[in-house]
């Protein structure tokens, strides 16, 4: 799992080289540049999805507000199949954990993106509470009850008495959705954002960085004394929103929008 947001990278930044140069961009520009985006997030503890708000401060910066959800896994889960078909489940899993995250932060535009073609560079960061919710996982364990017959019954996983070769199938999710615990904790985020639209009231984002969760106890996702409490990860994630309150564009004329500066027709 940790392989995948660095793959992603090099992958991304490679393609930098192809889409870096474009046409020279005409459209007519806003002022007022507030933000809404969606985030599809993959990273090394888990995946998820962010909702962010961004608000304009000056030319440069932005106040963002956001809100993730994200499943969490431990570092060391690795799904196996037992001997009775294609059912495959993390041996030793007792619980099924997810982040919510609320925060608020900042983000500060290094490069303008200048011409169709070209990626806007911001760097970000953030932060704020975040609670776990935390269930337990339910398992059809088969039991023999003669040499010819066997039954299932749905129980929590005990590492004393449970073998690969005993669990059928992971019960169906509902199953302790009664027996949820939340643990509270605070999150911090810092990353790089690389804005790629062609329009310029839509955002299509690549972002990659840095995330810390730190909780108040260790979350017992597995059967084993090494749970963790601090949970860093690296993520890539891909973002597409579009720019909203938009006041005052420029006129259509592309000869005068061209002798503008720079800062002058900014985000």
């Amino acid at each position: 799992m940790k392989k995948v947001p660095l793959i992603l990278l090099i992958f991304f930044l490679t393609s930098l080289v192809g889409i870096s140069q474009g046409e020279l961009d005409i459209q007519r520009k806003a002022f007022y540049r507030n933000e809404k985006s969606i985030g599809l997030m993959l990273n090394s503890t888990g995946y998820g999805l962010s909702l962010r708000y961004g608000e304009r401060i000056n030319f440069f910066n932005k106040k963002i507000f956001e809100g993730d959800i994200n499943i969490l896994k431990h570092p060391k889960e690795y799904k196996t199949t037992n001997p009775y078909g294609n059912r495959r489940f993390v041996f030793g899993k007792l619980n099924f954990a997810l982040t919510l995250r609320g925060g608020m932060g900042f983000q500060h535009m290094i490069f303008k993106k200048i011409d169709q073609g070209g990626i806007a560079i911001h760097y970000i960061f953030s932060g704020g509470p975040s609670l776990c919710f935390y269930k337990p996982i339910y398992y059809d364990v088969l039991y023999r009850v003669s040499t010819y017959e066997g039954e299932l019954r749905s129980e929590t996983f005990n590492v004393s008495i449970h073998k690969p070769e005993e669990i059928y199938r992971q019960s169906s999710f509902l199953k302790g959705i009664d027996e949820i615990k939340i643990v509270p904790g605070a999150y911090g985020k810092a990353g790089i954002n690389f804005e790629y639209s062609k329009q310029d009231r839509i955002i299509h984002a690549i972002e990659i960085g840095v995330t810390i969760d730190a909780f108040l106890k260790k979350i017992p996702i597995m059967a084993s004394e090494d749970n963790l409490r601090i949970f860093p990860a690296l993520f890539v994630s891909y973002r597409f929103g579009r720019i909203i309150d938009t006041k005052t564009p420029l006129p259509e004329n592309p000869e005068f929008n061209q002798k503008l500066s720079p800062v002058s027709i900014g985000y």
